[in-house]
């Protein structure tokens, strides 16, 4: 994980843009961390002082509401960053990173960050690109959350798991999330959640089996989803 300028991951996010003399001071100012699932790469209200690159692994970007339910906001996947509006904000982190599988993150100093960002006019223009995106996501789940009915939010997300991040060999769902992180991403409760499954299930759009999903029907599930 020493070298920037051979990892894979830095082509699928800002990092691309960076000379190959900037990656090398990025290489030798980094820290490299193994985070296990369940735990947080940083916190809500954290101050994080640089950005982090996801190198393998998903975690959930969440907000804790006043009645203690975590509203899921994005899933972070391989060649992603994490962080980048709270240090050019200049503000603690608004949402908690937290690991929904063992993942390998590097994290590089704000003061780095910065003389890239101040030095290199194709790096900014990246990351403010990539904060305008998140922004625009931000917006769409926020009309699905006020139009769409829990039912419609549960079928596209399910076809969103499968599109993104694939399927296991039994055609389950590689990502398995908790039937309350599942529900903290579509915004219901986690009674709905199960109850609105096992309503596909009978249906014949999905099959489960204990903790894992399978799309049975994606063409009916799309249908409900739209």
């Amino acid at each position: 994980m020493s070298k920037c300028e051979q990892c894979i991951v830095r082509q699928f996010s800002s990092l691309k843009t960076l000379t190959k003399d900037e990656l090398l001071k990025m290489a030798e100012c980094k820290t490299s961390y193994t985070i296990k699932k369940g735990e947080p790469i940083f916190e809500e209200g954290e101050v994080t002082n640089g950005i982090y690159c996801v190198k393998d692994g998903v975690c959930k970007l969440s907000k804790l509401s006043s009645n203690g339910k975590d509203q899921i906001v994005k899933l972070v996947k391989p060649g992603e960053l994490l962080g980048q509006r709270s240090m050019i904000s200049e503000e603690p982190a608004n949402l908690s990173a937290v690991a929904l599988e063992d993942m390998e993150v590097c994290f590089i100093p704000k003061t780095e960050i910065i003389q890239f960002f101040t030095q290199n006019n194709q790096f900014s223009m990246s990351v403010m690109k990539t904060i305008c995106g998140d922004l625009k996501e931000a917006d769409d789940h926020m009309v699905e959350l006020a139009q769409k009915s829990v039912k419609e939010r549960l079928a596209g997300t399910l076809i969103y798991l499968e599109e993104t991040f694939g399927t296991d060999s039994d055609g389950s769902l590689r990502l398995q999330l908790s039937r309350e992180e599942l529900a903290g991403m579509i915004g219901t409760a986690t009674e709905s959640c199960i109850r609105l499954l096992s309503e596909l299930k009978k249906g014949g759009w999905i099959d489960l089996t204990g903790k894992k999903i399978k799309i049975v029907d994606k063409n009916k599930l799309r249908r409900i989803a739209e």
